[in-house]
């Protein structure tokens, strides 16, 4: 019985001492993120004059097509130095004037992507992306300058700089920095890659969409270089008529598959960067307005958007000129590069995270009606050692409450009426890394 217990608290001790290394590489990942390159970048994208989808494709020093030949060329340097562990390509999708508004002629609208393939789940994918291209105050103007600093040469540069620092490590999962275009006419180069995506079968886990994350100094007057907006949507679109009237007496109005990704961005940023305000936005995007994690959604897939907290509107689709003493114009000087690299982090960790994390159980039930406690069984998860059931008040934005269970497939919360919330469950693997929370998706009956 002796060597039993000391064998325990060996293996014990052993699991925490992984644990804790495991969580010192999110902190060294934070470390590691730098402003220079950041800003670096940032300065290379912008002196490309115009990056418009439409613009040219031949000069080597103007337009979209130099653009993104250079961010095809610093993924595989990149790649160079992890001895290849990016497969760097183009995706590309033709789009014609044909019933599009906004575009000015027919194009190939190409994608730059790099994939850090996944130690044991090479087909599970989480994905951050940036937008390649920017545009002018008329979106079919495709020849007048268009720096694009903050929309959005910051969250490219940030993806970039996630491939250069997580690219040092070898994750379970697959990671992909994803340079989308086509985003100013329509969303276009989002749309092609989940189409693409859906086609070779990829499970994705999440998508990390951030457009424009360079800005603190709102045109609202506040300035603030800590607040960061995650926007999404509350139940996917894909969801049967079945689902929608199940969620009528069951609950989950908000608890979709991408707010429950918001929630675990959420929860890692405070874990590990507590100075960080993230602000989870109860809503697809800004009001009326469009991102490149739509496309993705639109399939079914998890995604969020990840923005500044405060935008300056004469700092976004604007010709470059002064009027009436404002100056206008989405120019270097504007961006914020100590800014840029905190969300940069923040989108890091979260990938580093949930690229180390077991699968989340895919069926989660729930019983408990009319009694004074909560029952919950799952299906076993391959690499899981352990599970999380996690619950909150049902007018609560986070999971405010949990307990840890063993491996073991079904638990019952005594005392917890299931009334009062609303519950989920996550598992848990070797390293302590969780998947996301899943909300129930069936009924214990009995």
């Amino acid at each position: 019985m002796k060597y039993r217990l000391y064998l325990c608290a060996i293996f014990g001790l052993s699991s925490l001492m992984l644990s804790a290394q495991n969580h010192q590489q999110i902190y060294n990942i934070i470390d590691s993120i730098s402003a220079t390159r950041i800003k670096q970048d940032v300065k290379t994208l912008t002196e490309f004059g115009t990056r418009n989808t439409f613009s040219d494709t031949v000069s080597n020093t103007r337009g979209i097509g130099a653009a993104r030949r250079w961010i095809k060329n610093e993924f595989n340097t990149i790649s160079n130095t992890c001895n290849s562990c990016l497969k760097v390509f183009y995706q590309k999708d033709f789009v014609t004037k044909k019933g599009n508004a906004r575009v000015p002629h027919d194009a190939w609208v190409v994608n730059v992507v790099a994939v850090q393939k996944g130690t044991k789940y090479p087909n599970r994918y989480i994905i951050m992306t940036g937008d390649i291209d920017s545009r002018a105050s008329n979106t079919m103007d495709f020849t007048t300058d268009a720096p694009g600093a903050n929309d959005n040469a910051s969250g490219m540069a940030g993806t970039i700089e996630a491939a250069r620092v997580l690219s040092q490590y070898q994750f379970e999962n697959s990671i992909v920095y994803l340079g989308l275009s086509g985003e100013e006419q329509g969303l276009f180069g989002g749309a092609g890659f989940a189409a693409y995506a859906k086609a070779n079968d990829w499970d994705i886990i999440g998508v990390f969409n951030n457009d424009m994350i360079g800005n603190i100094e709102g045109v609202d007057g506040v300035i603030d270089n800590r607040s960061f907006r995650i926007f999404s949507e509350p139940v996917p679109p894909t969801e049967t008529e079945r689902e929608r009237k199940s969620r009528r007496f069951y609950g989950g109005e908000v608890d979709g598959v991408s707010r429950q990704l918001a929630r675990y961005i959420y929860k890692t940023t405070k874990t590990y960067m507590p100075e960080m305000n993230p602000m989870m936005i109860y809503r697809l995007d800004r009001f009326g307005r469009g991102g490149h994690h739509r496309p993705f959604n639109d399939l079914g897939f998890a995604g969020i958007r990840i923005m500044e907290a405060h935008e300056n509107y004469t700092q976004q689709h604007q010709d470059i000129r002064t009027e009436n003493g404002i100056e206008y114009g989405d120019t270097f000087e504007h961006v914020n590069f100590d800014y840029t690299k905190k969300l940069t982090a923040v989108n890091a960790i979260n990938l580093a995270a949930l690229a180390s994390a077991a699968p989340a159980p895919k069926t989660v039930a729930i019983g408990g009606i009319v009694e004074a406690a909560a029952k919950l069984q799952w299906n076993a998860v391959e690499g899981a050692v352990g599970y999380k059931i996690y619950w909150r008040d049902t007018t609560s934005p986070t999971w405010d409450y949990s307990r840890t269970v063993g491996n073991i497939t079904a638990f019952t919360l005594d005392g917890v009426v299931i009334d009062n919330y609303y519950f989920g469950v996550a598992s848990i693997n070797k390293n302590g890394f969780e998947s996301p929370v899943v909300f129930p998706n069936s009924i214990i009956r009995k």
